[in-house]
């Protein structure tokens, strides 16, 4: 018998993961991380879950590693760029730290209850879309390390979202109707530029909001508060629509622009994971900017000697913006595999 370790988070994802493994005749043990002082709650789910399934859990205190997540989502907002934590994390510490606390258990798999699918290819173990594509997680399991795609079980994959509520109901699953969290875990209320100017006092600094001319418009009250393409809360009334089209830490300038000034054609990502044999030529892709961006069809330039990828658009593309992941899927006949990912460090204009 197989032995997984399931990450509970207190959710009905991961409560239901636990459920089907157990179901297919894995042997379970549950992990509950404590990434933040907020806990309390996920985790007496997370224990009523395993005790009504009779799987033992393990509590994992990963506060001092999670640290580098949140020194992570500080330093790009003072460097002008937008982060996504849950992309990093994932790399980092969901997957990273609980393939050590598996293998210190004598687990052969670690499971957790994203909506994304592994399938085995000719042997090798790949990353595709889930089949629910409206839940699909697949963004976010870009930058997990390929050599660890082989030791994950995700069963979410060929269910939608009302089908595992109403299979934890089948269970008896105590957390069978709980909502799903709208926010990032380590923000209260979403609120993340008071979590910003506490954790780095003085990040909120006042500037000037100028046009792509250089002509001042306004002022904000910090940069962390923009994001590329953001049109709304601006207060800066020009008469027409305005949008952030650029973000000047140096400066501590934000500058505005027409809807045609926050187009791109393409984009440089850095740091790219490849889930696939790296290849060395250009190649047509689908690509991903943002979780919930549908993808656009793209020609993919690999740089292999800077380990970042030139992306090139069919068409220009909105709020291509630096600090969030580009992920390229290719289209197979069983569905899109997930090629791979990196941090867009810069949009191009012109291909």
């Amino acid at each position: 018998m197989a032995k997984v370790l399931v990450a509970v988070s207190g959710g009905v994802d991961s409560s239901t993961t636990a459920a089907v493994l157990q179901q297919r005749g894995f042997e379970c043990l549950g992990l509950f991380m404590v990434t933040h002082d907020r806990a309390d709650k996920a985790q007496q789910d997370a224990e009523a879950v395993c005790r009504h399934l009779g799987v033992p859990l393990l509590i994992a205190d990963v506060r001092r590693e999670f640290e580098q997540v949140i020194s992570y989502f500080v330093c790009e907002y003072k460097s002008g760029r937008t982060p996504n934590p849950c992309v990093y994390c994932n790399r980092f510490i969901k997957f990273g730290r609980l393939w050590e606390i598996a293998q210190e258990n004598h687990c052969q798999f670690i499971a957790t209850g994203h909506y994304a699918r592994i399938r085995q290819v000719n042997g090798t173990a790949c990353l595709y879309e889930a089949d629910d594509t409206a839940k699909d997680q697949s963004y976010v399991l870009s930058m997990v390390r390929r050599q660890m795609l082989g030791h994950i079980l995700l069963p979410m994959a060929e269910l939608t979202k009302p089908e595992t509520r109403k299979l934890a109901g089948q269970f008896g699953l105590p957390t069978e109707h709980k909502e799903d969290s709208q926010e990032i875990c380590f923000i209260p209320d979403n609120d993340y530029t008071a979590m910003l100017e506490q954790w780095c006092p003085g990040i909120l600094q006042k500037g000037k909001i100028v046009d792509t001319e250089g002509r001042e418009l306004g002022e904000h009250e910090g940069i962390s508060k923009f994001t590329i393409g953001q049109r709304r809360g601006l207060r800066v009334a020009m008469g027409r629509p305005m949008y952030v089209v650029r973000i000047d830490a140096e400066t501590n300038t934000v500058v505005l622009g027409r809807k045609e000034d926050v187009m791109s054609r393409g984009l440089v990502a850095e740091q790219f994971n490849w889930l696939i044999d790296p290849p060395r030529e250009a190649f047509e892709a689908v690509v991903k900017v943002r979780y919930n961006h549908k993808g656009d069809a793209a020609k993919v330039y690999p740089l292999p000697e800077t380990g970042e990828v030139r992306i090139v658009f069919e068409r220009p593309l909105s709020a291509v913006t630096p600090g969030q992941a580009a992920v390229v899927y290719l289209s197979r006949s069983d569905g899109r595999q997930i090629a791979g990912g990196g941090w867009i460090r810069q949009s191009i204009k012109e291909p």
